[in-house]
Parts: C-alpha cells; structure tokens; sequence
C-alpha cells in the first residue's frame, strides 16, 4: 500500500512567505522601468515638454556660470558695449563737411535737388488743373479702374477736402505723395526682383527689409536730417524707407509663387530669362505687385504727418501744429482729409489688384476720354477763374469740435463721484497695471528674462526662431537699453492684453452678422487710416500727459487689425464642423469655445502677432506725450540733434520689435511641434 506524503501545514505558510518576497523585489524593480518608459513616451509625444527638458538642462549647467561671473540682477555691465563716441564722431563729421565734401555736393545735392524739382513739378500740375481739374480727372480714374460706387466716394472726399478749407494743404500731401510713391514702388519692385529671382538675394534682403520697417520713423529722421537738412527731400526719403518693404516683398512673393508648370512650358518653346520674367512671371504676379503698391500708398500715407516734423508741408504739418497747440478741432480737419486720400486710394488699387471694371470701357480709347474729359473741365475752370477752392464754401468745424472735446473733458476728466474720471482710470492704470508690470519685469534677473524669452519662442516656433529672438533682447542689453527697454515691453504688453480683450470681444458680434460687420467696416476704415498723431491729441485732453494716453492712443489704432483678422478667421470656421456641433446639441458659447476659436487658431495667432507690432509703433510715438522709455530717446535724440542717442535707442526698438514677432508669430516647423 502507497502512501502520499503532505508536506506539514506549518511548511505551507512557509512556502508561501517564501514566494511572495521573490515576486516583490520583481515588482519594485518594474515600478522604476514604467515610470521611465512613461517619461519616454512623454517626451516623445509632446514635444513642447522634450524643449522645455533641453532648456532646463542647458540652464542648469550655464545659469550658475554666468551668475557667479556677471551677477543676477539687471544686465550686467560687462557685457555692455559704448557706442557713444563713434556715433558721435560720424555725427561731428556730417556737421562739418555737409557744405564742401564732394560726397554731399555732387552726390547727395543731386538726389536732394531731383526730390525737390520733382514734387514742385506735380504740385504746379495740381494747381494748373484746377479744383475741378483735380476733382473731376481723380473720379474719372476711379471710374476707369474701380467702377461707378468709388467714383461717386473719390468725388465725395474731394469735395469734403475742399470744404474743410484744406485744399491747398490736400494738394501739397498730394504732390508729395505722388512722388514718395512712385519712388517707392520703384525701389521696392526692383529689390523685390532682385530677391524673387535669387534665393541668395532673397535671404540676405530679409532681414534688411525687417529692419527698415521695424526701425521707428524718428530714428532714421536724424541721419536723413542730418545728411539733406529740412524741408521736402528728407521728408520723401524717410516715406521711401518706411514704404518700400511692402513693395519689395509682395513682389519677390509674387514672382517666387510663379506656376512653375507654366515656366517649363515658356522655357520649353524657348523662351529666354528675360522673355520669361516679362511673359509670364510678372503677369502672373500682377495681383501680388498691385497688392504691393496698394499697401506702400497706405504706408506713404501713414508717414505724412511724421515726415512734417523734419519740414513736410500739408496735411501733416496741420496735424502736428494741432498737436502742440493740444487743438482737437483743426487737428480733425485736417486729419480727415488724410483718411480720405487713403480710403480713395485703397479703394481704386484694390479694385485694380482683382480686375475692377476695367474691362467694359474698351482700352486705350477709355484713357483717352478720362485724359480729355479731366482737360476740358480743367480748362473750364480756368476760363471762369475757378483754380482755388472757393472760400464761401468752407465750412469750419474746429470750433464745435473743440466745444464738444471741452465738454467731454469738463465731464469726463474728473468724473462721477465714486465712479471716476478719465484722470482717475488713468492714474489706476498706471499704478495697478503698468508700475507692477515694469518692476516685475525689471525685477527678473538678466538671464531669467533669456530663458523666458527662449522658451516661449521655442514653443511657439524651431529653435532658430528661439535663437534669434534671445540674440535680439541680448543685443538690447548690449546697446546699454535694457531697463528703459523693459519699461517699453510692459507698456506693450499691457496695450497688447486690452486691445485683445477688446478686439475679440467686437470680432464674434462681427463675425456671426453681416448687418454689425457692414457697421463696423466704416469705423475700422476711419481708425486704421487716421494718423497716429491725431489720436494722440483727445487721448492728451482726457488722459494727461504720461504712459495711459500712448497705451489708449496704441489701443484705438491696434484694435480695428485684431477685430479684422478675428472675425474672418471666425467667419471662416468650416460650417460642416459647425453644423456637427449644433447636431449634437451644442449651445452657441460651446460652438465658439470649442469649434471656430479652435480653427482660427493661424488667424487668432497673427491678430496678436499684428496687435504687438502696431501697439509697438504707437508707444513709442507716446514719447511726444510722457510715455517715457525708448520712445522718449528717440524724440530727445532726434530734438537735439543726439545721433548716438536717437539711433541706440531706434536699434534697441528694432531688437524689442524682432523679440515680439518672434514669440508671437508661429512657424511651420513650431505650430507643427505645439500641437
């Protein structure tokens, strides 16, 4: 008989205790495996987190150094480099040579003479044509390109001009911009060939183009002042610098967009370079370079009252003098006619970029009506001794204008009690917004601000977009301006965030009616085109001199960009991703929380990208009413004839500008990485 032997009960536990501490040991050792695995599948799915790990480590190992060797407070001074004395040295020898070198005799008289004849030419054609000749050839033109409704709007605002009593002064900006533009077109169109045709050129012209349209018109007035004097020349070249990109890139865009099936088959018959470029290329891009030259007449346009500062007579000189004199009302009358001429042109280009009517009057028979029409009625009016505006039919607005902005400020300035004023929301906006924004951002040490600058451009865009945007604030504190350009930033940002709030808030009324869009449309136009300085003078009577009314007259010109920009990214939602969404009960907040804001992303992105760079121009413009900082250094520079001190500070505002773009402005390769 077998027997089966059982292990005692008292070895079973055993046994079992035996087990379980070698299946722990196991478990313990997993634990680490999955957590690292986990941190691997982290970083290898979001890739924002691998750039944040990278940065983290490289400021691990280089923050110490360069705390212990520089410190952890402002920018070091070390590491700041005196551009003082060769900047003042160039500017002693400009002073002194400006009458006998040959360099300014034969080369720079020369330019300066040809500006000069050049604007007196058109100015004397204006005034032989007469007011009827001028108003009657610019309608029949609108007419030609543009149809019937903007010839009847061409028609309306010469008229306007004239009744204003600004005729005289609207013909000067005229003149002068006639030949701004024309320059401009011209050297932006042959830049833009030059860098449509050559990658080569293309990238070397790039950052040359940014610099010229970043860089603030009162920086590059002194060198300009400095080499041609006062008067109208430097005035045409200061407008030629700041309006010549727009041309330039829409061109090289135009003839780098070229279908190149459409190249291979003019190439494939034999066509030369040249024969290419006039066949094919250059048609092709007539929307691009129309486009350019509407752009670079609203740029002129926008320059007219800065370029009266350096002697521009016109429209602009009215403006400014109004600014000094803190005069709303002659200040409107002659800012309105500025408007005018810029919603004309924008209209007749814009409706030759995309064809107008050009097609249904026949054509070089068509031009020679409007030439002979516009002749007869000038001749017309010379037989009845009509040149000028009638004086009897002004009509004078200042004096309402100003009783209305006294009444606004005798309400407004002081305010309800318990509810404020004006002075009262300024003074909490600076104390409660600004003050605490410059000392926390001064407050950060040198290197801190880097690595912020670093991460938020990495996150956004490819690391040579974070390396650029880290070189631009370290050249700031190169050039010595690091805390008045910190003060700058926080002045930007706080415009930036309010013009936001305000713009998004506008855009999705805008975007879910047409009815409040063709509202706004009118009120967009008027702010987008009225020059900066005009509103720089109700914001002084309401506001008082300091930081609050540069940041409201930076508010009112940024927000018409932000409403447009938003409201078609809005509008532009794909209405099959909306209609799901109302399928499956969706309310309306729900449909724009989470369905258009998401697919506007790109517009909402370059709404803030355009919201920086305009809030930008226009707090430095506030240096002329107490906003201190950079734009500040710039008008001392320029007022006293400091070229080391205006010019420092306008390359610390370009490198302050390029900064923003780049943390505000995704790429291709960063949106891809962000998502």
């Amino acid at each position: 008989m077998s027997t089966t032997v059982t292990p005692p009960a008292s070895t079973r536990p055993a046994a079992a205790v035996d087990a379980k501490p070698a299946a722990r040991p196991q478990a313990v050792a997993a634990e680490p495996a999955g957590h690292a695995s986990g941190v691997r599948q982290l970083l290898r799915e979001r890739p924002a987190a691998r750039k944040l790990l990278v940065l983290a480590v490289a400021a691990a190992v280089l923050v110490p150094v360069a705390a212990s060797l520089w410190g952890s407070g402002s920018w070091p001074h070390a590491l700041t480099v005196d551009l003082t004395g060769p900047l003042g040295r160039a500017n002693d020898w400009i002073i002194d040579n400006r009458d006998s070198h040959w360099l300014f005799l034969y080369f720079f008289g020369y330019i300066s003479g040809g500006i000069i004849d050049a604007v007196h030419a058109v100015y004397t054609l204006l005034l032989a044509l007469g007011w009827a000749g001028v108003a009657a050839g610019a309608t029949l033109l609108a007419w030609r390109v543009a149809g019937v409704r903007v010839a009847v709007t061409t028609l309306v605002s010469f008229a306007v001009c004239g009744l204003l009593g600004m005729w005289v002064p609207t013909m000067r900006t005229l003149a002068l911009m006639v030949v701004a533009v024309a320059a401009s077109v011209v050297v932006g169109a042959l830049l833009g060939l030059a860098a449509g045709l050559s990658d080569r050129t293309f990238r070397a012209l790039r950052p040359v183009l940014d610099t010229m349209q970043a860089l603030p018109a009162f920086a590059y007035l002194m060198p300009v002042v400095l080499i041609f004097g006062i008067g109208v020349a430097p005035a045409v070249l200061a407008t030629v610098v700041y309006a010549a990109p727009p041309m330039a890139r829409l061109t090289a865009l135009g003839l780098r967009s070229t279908d190149k099936g459409v190249l291979e088959a003019v190439e494939s018959l034999g066509a030369t370079g040249r024969q290419r470029l006039l066949t094919a290329r250059l048609p092709l891009a007539r929307r691009e370079l129309l486009l350019g030259v509407n752009q670079t007449i609203m740029m002129a346009l926008s320059m007219a009252v800065i370029a009266s500062v350096i002697g521009a007579d016109g429209l602009g000189d009215r403006v400014y003098q109004a600014l000094s004199t803190v005069d709303v009302g002659s200040a409107l009358a002659a800012g309105i006619p500025i408007v005018l001429l810029a919603i004309v042109m924008d209209r007749t280009t814009a409706a030759a970029g995309a064809g107008g009517d050009t097609g249904r009057t026949g054509g070089r028979t068509a031009w020679l009506l409007v030439a002979a029409a516009t002749a007869a009625v000038a001749l017309a009016g010379r037989a009845l001794s009509a040149l000028n505006w009638p004086d009897g039919w002004n009509v004078a607005i200042a004096g309402p204008v100003n009783d209305a902005k006294d009444w606004m400020v005798d309400h407004l300035y002081s305010g309800l009690p318990g509810v404020g004023g004006t002075a009262d929301w300024a003074a909490h906006y600076t104390g409660w917004v600004l003050d605490p924004l410059r000392g926390g951002l001064q407050a950060l040490p040198w290197w801190g601000a880097l690595l912020l600058v670093a991460a938020l451009a990495w996150l956004i865009g490819t690391w040579r977009t974070a390396l650029t945007a880290v070189l631009a604030l370290a050249t700031i504190g190169v050039l010595g301006r690091w805390d008045s350009s910190l003060d700058t930033l926080s002045q930007v940002l706080a415009a930036v965030a309010v013009t936001l709030v305000l713009g998004f808030a506008i855009a999705v009324p805008a975007a879910r009616s047409a009815r409040a869009e063709r509202l706004l449309r009118p009120v967009l136009d008027v702010c987008q085109t009225m020059p900066q300085f005009v509103y720089l003078i109700p914001v002084v009577a309401l506001f008082g001199v300091g930081r609050a009314p540069a940041a409201a007259a930076a508010i009112v010109y940024a927000l018409p960009a932000v409403v447009r920009i938003t409201s078609q990214g809005l509008r532009q939602a794909d209405p099959a991703a909306l209609e799901s969404a109302r399928s499956l009960g969706a309310t309306s907040g729900q449909q724009l929380r989470q369905v258009q804001f998401p697919l506007a992303r790109p517009e909402l992105l370059l709404a803030v990208n355009q919201a920086v760079v305009l809030v930008l121009s226009v707090v430095i413009i506030g240096g002329l009413v107490g906003g201190g900082a950079l734009g500040y250094e710039v008008v001392f520079g320029l007022a006293q004839g400091d070229l080391a001190t205006g010019l420092v500070a306008g390359a610390a505002i370009v490198c302050l500008g390029l900064m923003l773009d780049r943390v505000t402005q995704p790429t291709k390769g960063g949106a891809r990485d962000g998502s």
